[in-house]
């Protein structure tokens, strides 16, 4: 049976109705743009603002509250040493598109998560999709991306929080499941609202999974806008992607250290203020 009849005729639909979205909802799609773009610069402003040697400071301080004063150290050492290679302007832009995806990412993951942790119908029903999104490559989300929102830090953003959505659903999920019976009892015998059941006695334990997955998210997000840099993201992406097609070795080193430095960061400063590394509910 020859099927290439029904793979053509399928991408033929595909396209159709992407290039019909794309001219129906062109000012849809430019509100989207332009509401991404505008945090985006909001971040990017409010982090290029201050000098270099504050932005390490205080990145050391937090190193110091959160771990020791060792790390506080080298954190700040760490930041000055992006700005020591000349790549201060893009470690900052690939700064705030991560947050700026991560928090979207986290808007949308951390309820969504709460409500199959308590609807394990849903939940079962949203495993598959995130099997789905975890396991397609992650180009597969740029394209449509462009199609709809053109070349930039838009389509960056897109893109990245549908990749780090996932690990703050299943974690938070995760989470609230994980709540033992004889407390969630215990708060019932207490005649606790189901409000103040959530917020007392099932949120604190499921805070290290939640921070688990806001870290989880983190991680994915710096994964994918090293990625998106084919895309006009701006930012250490970018430098890597411009640095590989001109085989400049030395820029495309460079920024990958950048892009260390900042995952590392960021990734240990996230699992210090977890609940479970300051010995809290586990």
């Amino acid at each position: 049976m020859d099927i290439s009849a029904i793979t053509d005729s399928f991408d033929a639909r595909v396209d159709d109705a992407l290039g019909w979205i794309s001219d129906n909802g062109e000012g849809f799609f430019d509100l989207i743009r332009s509401i991404l773009e505008g945090t985006y610069d909001v971040i990017l402003w409010l982090l290029q603002l201050p000098p270099f040697y504050v932005i390490a400071i205080v990145a050391a301080l937090l190193g110091w509250r959160l771990i020791n004063m060792w790390a506080g150290l080298l954190t700040g050492v760490a930041v000055v040493f992006c700005a020591a290679m000349g790549l201060w302007a893009e470690t900052m832009s690939t700064l705030a598109l991560v947050a700026t995806s991560t928090i979207l990412a986290l808007v949308v993951g951390i309820p969504v998560g709460i409500l199959a942790g308590f609807a394990t119908t849903f939940d079962k029903l949203l495993e598959p999709l995130l099997d789905l999104i975890q396991t397609l490559p992650p180009y597969i989300y740029l394209l449509p991306a462009i199609a709809l929102l053109g070349y930039g830090p838009a389509t960056a953003m897109v893109a990245t929080v549908i990749v780090a959505m996932p690990p703050a659903i299943r974690l938070t999920a995760l989470g609230i499941r994980m709540t033992p019976h004889n407390f969630v009892e215990l708060g019932q015998a207490s005649g606790l609202t189901p409000w103040q059941m959530f917020t007392k006695i099932r949120l604190p334990f499921a805070m290290p999974s939640v921070m688990a997955g806001i870290n989880q998210s983190l991680m994915m997000a710096f994964g994918m806008v090293v990625i998106a840099g084919i895309v006009g993201s701006a930012g250490l992406g970018e430098t890597i992607y411009g640095a590989v097609r001109t085989l400049d070795i030395s820029t495309s080193i460079n920024a990958a250290i950048a892009i260390v430095i900042l995952t590392m960061v960021l990734d240990r400063l996230t699992q210090s203020a977890s609940p479970r590394t300051k010995g809290g509910a586990r």
